[in-house]
């Protein structure tokens, strides 16, 4: 179960009995009869999270050799996924070559 700020709409987190807002900071008390519906898990490092802007440090993970820039006909690019769409529509694939640095988007 998910619950969200009343204050602002963020998402919220469990911290000592209390449901606590990741945006704004504001406290509610869980309903005791609720506390068993909740799962508390540890916050997401930036590490996990895979960047696509153009000023991105981390490009994703290496691709092997089937796919094509069409810049500078290199072979090699990295690649990062992403649900673009609806849930039941396929992720959209997002790729920087690594000799020209184009970037361009493939929809499976």
């Amino acid at each position: 179960m998910v619950e969200f700020c009343d204050d602002c709409g963020s998402l919220m987190h469990a911290e000592d009995g209390e449901m606590v807002c990741s945006s704004c900071g504001a406290r509610q008390t869980r309903d005791a009869e609720r506390a068993a519906e909740f799962v508390s898990t540890e916050e997401q490092s930036t590490n996990d999270v895979i960047e696509t802007e153009a000023g991105a440090e981390f490009e994703g993970k290496p691709t092997d050799d089937s796919v094509h820039c069409d810049e500078c006909d290199h072979t090699a690019a990295w690649y990062s996924i992403k649900q673009t769409g609806s849930a039941d529509e396929p992720p959209t694939r997002f790729f920087k070559c690594k000799e020209c640095g184009n970037r361009w988007r493939e929809y499976n």
